[in-house]
């Protein structure tokens, strides 16, 4: 618990520390202009989206350094060769361009997809999904996670992210300034030490609303997720998968930075349910067998 806290202290500080170093090159260096409200806030947008957009860009490298992912180039089994015509039969009914196949080792049944757009994406598999899931069910994951490319899902939690880094950044420094120039009897000088200890503060707080915001939008787009691979192999295959992953449901192994994008994800209770990636299993479930299915959604765009 203490290592987590001293870890997220010290990256705070550093992302400050980066903060105010960038800053002074850009104005130093080449003239920009941060001063005021206005300036913040571009100053803000660019590292909010910049950040995002920079994890973005590096995920499908990220994420195979993190799980050990090894891509099926050449499919040397007969399974890899299920794994890869499968996954292209559903990019093709989709309408995206063929994802990477990946295999990761690790005993739980989860599997993962990112990449920068529909056309340079990523599906990986665990061996713990391939030993305990028939194939019915492992189809229904992977049409879990090729939904979730034809989606635009990373994209989509990329351009999220970004906004709500910008108003993290933004409004701790402008809220911070207030209560610094209240502590310091409103003087018109420039901030006190004081400031950037307030700053880290509310960097947190603000970064766990954020944090609670995307997570939101998180679990919203797991329930499309499933929709759209009901859609690409079968209500009951889905439900299915599902129903297999409440049986073995326990905490993902997934590094955190793609633990959101698992067909699998933490289970939590009260409070730290606001922060899971995922809607609990029992929920997907019931929407699944609840909600009417258009046959012709693929088609129409539904899960593009």
């Amino acid at each position: 618990m203490f290592k987590r806290i001293a870890l997220f202290l010290a990256t705070n500080l550093a992302v400050l520390a980066l903060l105010s170093i960038v800053m002074a090159v850009l104005q130093g260096v080449f003239g920009v202009s941060f001063a005021g409200n206005s300036g913040l806030l571009l100053f803000a947008a660019l590292f909010g989206f910049g950040g995002a957009f920079i994890s973005l860009a590096l995920s499908k490298w990220s994420a195979k350094r993190a799980t050990g992912a090894q891509v099926i180039t050449e499919p040397r089994t007969e399974v890899e060769r299920w794994l890869v015509e499968t996954v292209r039969r559903q990019a093709e009914m989709a309408g995206i361009g063929m994802p990477e196949v990946a295999i990761y080792d690790a005993p739980e049944i989860n599997a993962f997809a990112t990449g920068m757009n529909r056309n340079n994406a990523l599906v990986a598999v665990s061996t713990g999904l391939l030993r305990s899931m028939s194939r019915d069910e492992a189809e229904a994951v992977m049409a879990h996670e090729v939904s979730h490319v034809a989606n635009g899902d990373m994209v989509t939690m990329a351009l999220i992210q970004g906004v709500l880094n910008t108003f993290v950044i933004f409004l701790a420094r402008i809220v911070g300034r207030v209560i610094d120039s209240a502590l310091s009897g409103n003087r018109d000088g420039g901030p006190s030490f004081f400031y950037f200890i307030i700053v880290l503060v509310l960097d947190m707080i603000f970064g766990l609303f954020a944090s609670m915001i995307a997570m939101w939008f998180s679990r919203h787009r797991e329930f499309r997720a499933d929709a759209g691979a009901a859609q690409l192999a079968g209500r009951h295959k889905m439900i299915a998968a599902l129903e297999r992953l409440a049986q073995n449901h326990g905490q993902s192994t997934l590094p955190n930075q793609i633990q959101a994008f698992g067909i699998s994800g933490a289970v939590s209770h009260g409070m730290k349910r606001l922060l899971m990636s995922h809607p609990p299993l029992a929920e997907r479930i019931a929407a699944l067998k609840n909600a009417p299915l258009d046959t012709d959604a693929v088609r129409q765009g539904v899960i593009s």
